[in-house]
């Protein structure tokens, strides 16, 4: 298999396994990803995920670029002609959308939390899959290295990820690492924002997994609305964003049971049990008498509810 995929209580395991060929996105591998990504989406009890590479020298080192051996190089350059104008139906630039209809299934985004353990050497599309699919990121101190190995094969690549890095480093190391295109080291990749935390090698899982096991604690129809409302409507205006913001909190209040959950606990003293259970659709309120409605309004006005 070239993955493996696992689930064990709450966490979604995603493992890259072709060490021999630095665990890379071959059709065989992008295919397999596809399908846990759609699997980790739709199970309910899933509520993080955990993506690495096996072995301790590669991540993921990008995409097969060996061609088909019954094309020509004239076949090639007619086929990805043709991509540009008739890309083919139910793909984003010629890639299946799979569980995510804006990027594609090489680069989707769930919305549950994934974390990187970065193993070994992220290049090309390994790093673009850090960039658009992967929200936390914990790096091995002794062997994760990066490149975005672009522009020293003579292109901008047909995958997101400079428009990706754009968003989020600063112009300026996001333009150091376009622009140079040269391979750098965990310590930079901190340095400059690209992932959150350096651990020993040994260590790479254990911290994966204690974040992961965290998460899991936490209401999961909050979390997955949370990575949403910042990857879809983080760009908004600050009033518009907060505006969405509040109407997603009055959402899951009114249809969740985990907000009288979390402050239930808070009250009691006690750790909270998050379920994301649904609530049904209540009876509407009864008109208040004037007493209460003056009542109400007092303390609507005062803030204090």
């Amino acid at each position: 298999m070239p993955i493996d995929y696992e689930k064990r209580d709450g966490v979604a395991y995603i493992t890259l396994n072709n060490p021999a060929k630095a665990n890379i996105l071959d059709k065989q591998t992008s295919d397999a990803i596809s399908e846990a990504w759609i699997d980790l989406w739709e199970d309910r009890d899933i509520r993080c995920a955990i993506v690495t590479g096996a072995g301790d020298r590669h991540f993921c080192g990008g995409h097969n670029l060996t061609p088909r051996p019954d094309l020509t190089a004239e076949d090639r350059e007619y086929l990805r002609t043709q991509r540009i104008y008739w890309p083919l139906a139910g793909t984003v630039h010629g890639q299946k959308t799979g569980v995510d209809g804006r990027m594609g299934d090489h680069y989707p985004r769930v919305w549950k939390p994934v974390i990187a353990a970065i193993n070994g050497w992220a290049a090309g599309a390994g790093l673009y899959m850090l960039l658009t699919s992967t929200d936390i990121r914990i790096a091995s101190a002794e062997n994760a290295r990066f490149k975005f190995s672009l522009l020293t094969q003579g292109w901008l690549g047909n995958g997101p990820g400079a428009s990706m890095l754009i968003k989020q480093l600063r112009y300026v190391d996001a333009m150091k690492i376009l622009l140079t295109d040269e391979p750098f080291d965990a310590q930079e990749a901190l340095r400059v924002g690209l992932i959150n935390e350096v651990v020993p090698h040994a260590q790479l899982m254990v911290r994966a997994e204690k974040l992961a096991r965290h998460i899991v604690t936490l209401p999961p129809a909050a979390v997955r609305m949370m990575k949403e409302f910042v990857v879809r409507f983080g760009n908004l205006p600050d009033d518009q964003a907060w505006h969405v913001q509040n109407l997603i909190n009055s959402l899951l209040i009114q249809t969740t049971v985990d907000g009288e959950e979390g402050r239930a606990a808070f009250n009691e003293k006690r750790p909270p049990n998050f379920t994301g259970t649904l609530r049904k659709r209540g009876e509407p309120w009864p008109e208040p008498s004037e007493e209460d409605a003056r009542r109400l309004d007092e303390a609507y006005r005062s803030g204090e509810f």
